[in-house]
Order: structure tokens, then sequence, then C-alpha cells
């Protein structure tokens, strides 16, 4: 394993209340997100928040820059465009807040046909998402995101024991929350595909959790004259650079995807870039110290493999 750092010896659980302050912001910034999603405030996509899907078949490449100033001329100034190159196919999605007409899929192909008319093309599919089914899908992702942390608990409990179990459940719900505080503030659309972000980094943090917990489980078992505050930071040290190098191997994909991945790519890319560096800092600030506020925490490690 490659060694970035070399045998640290940092007292990260010294500065647990510094981590559990700054926690505390990102977990507060989270949660004041999800009330505004849930009322609607934030700037959700259609599928939560309903609108009108488009996509037209091309004879002839059209470019997505010209097509998206032909939209906003038009009134239709918050359409997101998503271009398949290959087919010369172009999706067109408006929120229903934005719409100008009721047919809003009729406005779309008339402003294309009036303005591109030596383009012609034909209506692939058009998609109409009412306020209902946006509410569905709110309710659906809500609970993918509830099972999983109880899957979480379950997985981590059996492994290690109940401690364990909610403290990991607690740093990934952290994670969670912080990704979407972020989103919130930057103005970001909430949409599936950034749900999809946030159980994925759930998953990833999960992973890097389980290797922290791992070493401190062997040395709690090893290391008996220590106290268990002494044992946990010496463990945390120990997977140190394996944690950033693992991190680092994931954020050096998802920077060139971030800048250059385009305009479908980028939320998602960012949702997860913002994860990882998240889920790297609660495998130390925040999972770990956890650990130490468990009532009867002194009691004998369950030898469990």
């Amino acid at each position: 394993m490659l060694e970035i750092l070399g045998k640290t010896n940092i007292d990260f659980m010294g500065k647990r209340t510094i981590a559990f302050a700054f926690s505390g912001v990102m977990v507060l910034m989270g949660l004041i997100a999800v009330v505004q999603i849930a009322r609607g405030a934030a700037n959700l996509g259609i599928d939560f928040a309903g609108g009108t899907a488009v996509q037209l078949k091309f004879e002839q490449p059209i470019r997505i820059d010209e097509a998206r100033k032909v939209l906003e001329e038009n009134g239709l100034r918050d359409a997101e465009l998503q271009e398949f190159g290959q087919d010369n196919k172009l999706l067109i999605r408006v929120k229903t807040a934005t719409t100008i007409e009721e047919k809003t899929s009729e406005t779309v192909v008339n402003v294309f046909r009036t303005k591109f008319a030596s383009n012609r093309f034909v209506v692939d599919s058009s998609t109409e998402i009412g306020p209902t089914i946006g509410k569905k899908l709110q309710e659906d992702a809500l609970i993918a995101v509830v099972i999983s942390f109880i899957g979480i608990v379950l997985y981590i409990a059996a492994r290690f024991e109940l401690r364990f179990g909610v403290a990991a459940a607690l740093a990934t719900f952290h994670d969670v929350l912080a990704v979407l505080g972020a989103f919130y503030l930057l103005d970001k659309e909430i949409t599936l595909l950034i749900v999809t972000a946030l159980l994925t980094l759930a998953g990833y943090s999960l992973t890097d959790t389980v290797v922290v917990f791992d070493r401190i489980r062997e040395n709690l078992k090893t290391r008996r004259r220590e106290s268990e505050e002494a044992t946990i930071n010496t463990a945390v040290n120990q997977v140190l650079s394996r944690t950033i190098v693992t991190s680092l191997t994931v954020v050096l994909v998802l920077i060139p995807l971030t800048l250059a991945g385009g305009e479908v790519l980028h939320d998602f890319s960012l949702a997860l870039l913002g994860g990882v560096i998240f889920g790297t800092y609660s495998s130390v600030f925040v999972a770990s110290p956890l650990l130490l506020l468990w009532p009867g925490k002194s009691g004998r490690l369950l030898n469990r493999s």
C-alpha cells in the first residue's frame, strides 16, 4: 500500500469538540434543505416539482447552445437540455413553474419548428409529470434513504456491535445531509439523479467507515491497557494513509467529470465529489469519536468477525 503520510500521531479524538461543532452546522443546513424540499421551496427538478419532458430527433446535428438561446427567447429560460449526439436527439425538460402555457410540449415543438425550419425533426417522446407524481417520487426517495440507513445499522451491528452500527449510520446521515445542505445553499437543482448520488455516497462512506472500525476493533482487543480514547486514536492514525489514498483515487476521477463532464454529469459528479470529501472526513472526525459517547462504552467488545 502506498503511504503518502507515513506514520502519524495526530490527536483526532482531542479535536472532536471542534469537529462536532462543524458537523452540527452542516447537519443543520441539511435539515433546513430537507424542510424546504418538503415545502417545495427548494430548486426541485421536474421529477419532484412536475413539468414536461420532450425528446426530439433531428435529421442533422443541432448545437445545444443555440437551442437553449432559442428557448430563452421564447420564455423558457430554465429549460434543461440534454443532447444525444450519435442520434441527433435533444431532450428538453421544463418545470411546471417556468411554463408560459398549459401545453408546454406544443410550445417547445413549435419553437423548434419555427427557428430550425431547415433541420427537420420528429417527436420521439413527450411526457407530462404532474405535481401528484412529483410528490410520490419525493416520498419514494425518502423511503429509499430511510431503508438504506436501517440496513447500515443492522449490517454494522451484526458485524461489530450496536454502538458501531449507530455511529456508522449517524456518520452516513451526516454525509448525506451535508451534501444536500451544500446543494441547497448553491441553489443546485434537486433531481432523482442527485438522490442516486446521495445513496451512492452513503455506500462509499460506509465502506470507508468499516475499514476504520475494523482496525478499532482489532486494537480494542489487543491494547487492553490503553484508554479507549487512545486506542481509537491509534487505530485512526494507522489507517489514515490508506483512507487518504483510497479517497484520492476517487477524487481524481470525479474532478475531471465535474469540470468537463457537461451539464448532464456536472451536478451528479459534484454531489459524489462532495460526498467523498465529507465521507472521508466523517470516518475520522464523526464516526470514530461517536463511539466514545456511547453509554457503557468501557464494556468488553464482542469478538465477531
